[in-house]
């Protein structure tokens, strides 16, 4: 699939197929073992991509979501432009359901719905070319936001540092290089080497399946240990930065990512090492003021209890708690890095001053 350097900081993930019916998506729950893609030409095919995660990151998330709606606004027999924004509408909603946490989620697909609310009385053949060029500008932004963020953030690197990164935030879940990834991929074309520790991230392991398989490929130095072994390297002194992605921010610089990120950016403290989190702009939500007002996504248990196991670990009687993501506070947080610059603390300005 993605074998040279090149081919993994550019790897088409999501595409809209040729004939614009149906979207392309790799479908990560197969990897590594097994390179699959899937055709997405129902709503229903497209929530359920989402929400199990075949198509997942946040960026990623937002140029599926925009693809879908143009794809599902060519499907839509309503002719009458009220009957068809109306229809666009609950289509939308539907598709915001899926994952409650990932902000370019909405963003997109809000983006995606002020084109035919932007353009009032408009009929079906004159918004679909509108709708198509709107999704197709949501990719090819995020392809340029990527670079940038990866450029930012290599800027904090030194050659030869020690890395660890949580979940995945690279190529697979963006568009080219990825958030916090990318940095490591950019500076790996510039001859820069990093040892990277990648935490496995129970329980959908996105750092074993996803991240280590990135890094690999591209020829850069990673080892993949479990998420209770972070406190152990640091303690080595093997790390001399964490990177990680976000699903939201708040205004006041709390986080959003994958589960078990708030504890990676506690041990980073204790241990004096910077924590960086990489995120577009777009994952940046003003309206929300604090991680208390973030919807935390809960899944089932059995991905706890039965999930990559040959047969169940635990009794199933047993409770499972099992939340998608954790709220980093942001007192962990030595810098947001966004395609735009890098905000320090206080975040209630720095974050602010982005969309001044």
């Amino acid at each position: 699939m993605c074998d040279p350097l090149r081919q993994v900081t550019h790897c088409e993930n999501i595409r809209l197929a040729e004939d614009g019916r149906s979207v392309i998506i790799l479908d990560q729950t197969q990897l590594p073992n097994r390179t699959e893609y899937r055709a997405l030409r129902t709503p229903e095919e497209m929530y359920e991509a989402i929400q199990l995660l075949r198509v997942r990151g946040a960026p990623a998330i937002g140029i599926c979501a925009g693809y879908c709606m143009y794809v599902l606004a060519r499907q839509m027999e309503e002719r009458d432009y009220d009957a068809f924004a109306g229809r666009f509408h609950a289509l939308k909603e539907y598709l915001n359901a899926s994952r409650p946490t990932a902000v370019n989620l909405s963003w997109a697909l809000g983006r995606m719905e002020r084109v035919v609310t932007g353009h009032p009385g408009a009929s079906v053949e004159e918004l679909l070319p509108l709708l198509e060029a709107e999704c197709k500008a949501i990719h090819r932004e995020d392809i340029a936001m990527c670079r940038s963020i990866s450029e930012h953030g290599l800027a904090l690197l030194k050659d030869g540092d020690g890395i660890l990164t949580h979940c995945n935030a690279g190529p697979l879940a963006t568009s080219r290089y990825g958030t916090a990834l990318g940095p490591l991929f950019l500076g790996k074309e510039k001859g820069m080497q990093f040892k990277v520790f990648a935490d496995e991230t129970r329980p959908l392991l996105q750092g074993a399946r996803l991240t280590s398989y990135e890094l690999q490929r591209a020829g850069i130095d990673v080892t993949l240990i479990c998420d209770n072994m972070a406190s152990i390297v640091m303690k080595n002194g093997w790390v001399q930065a964490c990177l990680v992605g976000c699903d939201r921010v708040a205004a006041n610089g709390d986080t959003a990512n994958k589960i078990g990120t708030s504890g990676v950016a506690i041990l980073a403290k204790h241990y004096g090492i910077p924590f960086y989190v990489l995120g577009p702009t777009s994952t940046i939500d003003l309206s929300c003021k604090s991680g208390d007002d973030i919807e935390i996504e809960l899944r089932d248990g059995a991905e706890i209890r039965e999930k990559f196991y040959a047969e169940p670990m635990a009794l199933p009687e047993v409770k499972c708690y099992n939340p998608a993501f954790d709220v980093t506070d942001h007192s962990l947080i030595t810098g947001i890095v966004t395609e735009k610059g890098v905000c320090y603390p206080p975040y209630t300005e720095s974050l602010a001053a982005l969309f001044r």
